[in-house]
C-alpha cells in the first residue's frame, strides 16, 4: 500500500476511474484526518448523542466512495467533500430527532468550527442548516466558504486554493460571513 497524503491524491484518482481496490487502500491513509474531522464535530456535544465519530467517518466514507465518479481535485477537495458529507449526515439525524420531539425542544450542539467564532457558541444543527440554505440562495460562494471552513476544517489558504481566490478575498468574505451567520443564528434562537 502507498503511504502519505501525496499518494492519497493518486488513490482518489483511481477511485474516480472505478478501481475497486483504491477505496480499500485510501481509507487507512485518510482515516486519521477523517476521524479528527468527525471528532471535531462531536466536541462538547450532548452526551445523549447516539452516533459516534467512528461511525460518522464510515458512513461518510461509504457515501463518498459511492459518488466517486464526481471526482476530487486534491486531498483538500476530498476533505471538504467529506466534511460536507458528515455535515449532511449529522443534519439529517438532527432533523429526524427534531421530528420525533416537540418543536420547542430542539437539541443544541457545539461544532468546533463554529466555536472558532466565539459569538456563536452552541449551535442548533437544524438552525445552522437553515441559515446555510438561506446563505446559499443569497451567495453560493459564501455558503461554500462556510462549508469549507466550519465543516471542512480548512484554513484560509486551502479555501483560497479551492475557490481559486486570493487569500485576502477569502479573509474579507469570512469576516462578512461570520457577522451574517451570527445574526441569523441569533434570530433563530427560541
Amino acid at each position: 500500500m502507498m503511504g502519505g497524503m501525496a499518494d492519497a491524491t493518486l488513490m482518489l484518482e483511481r477511485c474516480v476511474r472505478g478501481d475497486p481496490e483504491a477505496a480499500n487502500e485510501l481509507l487507512p491513509v485518510v482515516y486519521d484526518q477523517l476521524r479528527a474531522l468527525a471528532g471535531s464535530f462531536f466536541q462538547r456535544q450532548p452526551t445523549n448523542q447516539t452516533l459516534e465519530p467512528t461511525a460518522l467517518v464510515h458512513e461518510a466514507f461509504i457515501k463518498l466512495i459511492r459518488y466517486a465518479e464526481s471526482g476530487w481535485e486534491s486531498r483538500a477537495h476530498f476533505m471538504a467533500v467529506a466534511a460536507k458529507a458528515m455535515r449532511q449526515i449529522l443534519q439529517d439525524r438532527a432533523r429526524r430527532r427534531a421530528l420525533d420531539r416537540d418543536a420547542g425542544q430542539q437539541e443544541r450542539v457545539t461544532l468546533s468550527g463554529v466555536a472558532a467564532t466565539p459569538s456563536l457558541g452552541a449551535v442548533d444543527l437544524v438552525a445552522l442548516d437553515d441559515a446555510l440554505r438561506k446563505l446559499a440562495d443569497l451567495d453560493p460562494d459564501q455558503a461554500r466558504i462556510v462549508e469549507l471552513r466550519f465543516f471542512g476544517g480548512l484554513n484560509v489558504d486551502e479555501v483560497a486554493h479551492i475557490m481559486q481566490w486570493s487569500k485576502s478575498k477569502v479573509e474579507k468574505e469570512w469576516v462578512r460571513i461570520r457577522a451574517w451567520l451570527s445574526r441569523e443564528l441569533a434570530e433563530a434562537e427560541p
